[in-house]
């Protein structure tokens, strides 16, 4: 099985990789990662396609300074629902005008994003991890944890290099990439970057990261590599 994220840190060491349930099982073809179609919740996601040009940079920004979400736009909860996960993302210019595109309903009121909670800042109501992925293809395309901060939400953790999907581990994020190489098939990416982050003094920082380089055997499972910076 194969999972996806991406995400740059500070130290690195060995560490646990995430639950990659159904997601993984999903490695299908996109051109253009900013298609929406069909609400697939709590899953993860696919491959993008062959990357001619090598291996994908991340894109991902974890910082303390990034300002609050306009309180008028969604009130911290313990719950949110899709359609008001979708008005916290529009009212965030944290979050790309790509992102905001797409954030369309795939079929009725149904949403493109994945929601789950959990205590990752040590904040008094729980935080909030966003997944967007498109419809048809279950591909991450945006990773985001919002905190609540004085009546509002900050977001304090975006990646938007997809495929991407974040999950919470134990308290700490874990952000898993899917890597392309240079001449890789869409179905068969050269293998993923699993990297955890623990929250301390105000921001997420990269506690370690796996490197997981996927054989080139039909079937074959892949192998762990610790990376280093």
């Amino acid at each position: 099985m194969r999972g996806l994220t991406g995400g740059v840190g500070v130290d690195t060491g060995p560490g646990p990789t995430p639950a990659r349930g159904a997601f993984q099982a999903v490695i299908t073809a996109v051109t253009v990662p900013t298609a929406v179609s069909l609400l697939l919740s709590a899953c993860a996601t696919g491959g993008t396609g062959a990357r001619d040009e090598g291996p994908a940079h991340d894109s991902l920004a974890a910082t303390a300074a990034t300002p609050a979400v306009p309180a008028s736009a969604v009130p911290p909860s313990r719950t949110l629902s899709r359609a008001e996960a979708v008005k916290l993302l529009l009212s965030d210019p944290q979050v790309s005008a790509a992102v905001k595109r797409d954030l369309r309903p795939c079929v009725a009121d149904e949403y493109p994003v994945d929601l789950s909670y959990g205590d990752l800042t040590g904040g008094s109501v729980e935080d909030v991890v966003v997944n967007v992925v498109t419809c048809t293809d279950v591909v991450g395309i945006g990773s985001y944890v919002y905190r609540e901060e004085g009546g509002s939400y900050r977001n304090v953790f975006r990646a938007e290099e997809p495929p991407v999907y974040a999950e919470i581990d134990r308290g700490d994020l874990v952000v898993t990439n899917q890597v392309y190489e240079k001449g890789d098939p869409v179905s068969s990416p050269s293998g993923e970057n699993v990297i955890t982050y623990h929250w301390s003094a105000g921001r997420f920082t990269e506690e370690y990261r796996t490197r997981n380089d996927y054989s080139t055997v039909v079937g074959a499972e892949p192998t762990a590599a610790p990376e280093s910076n």
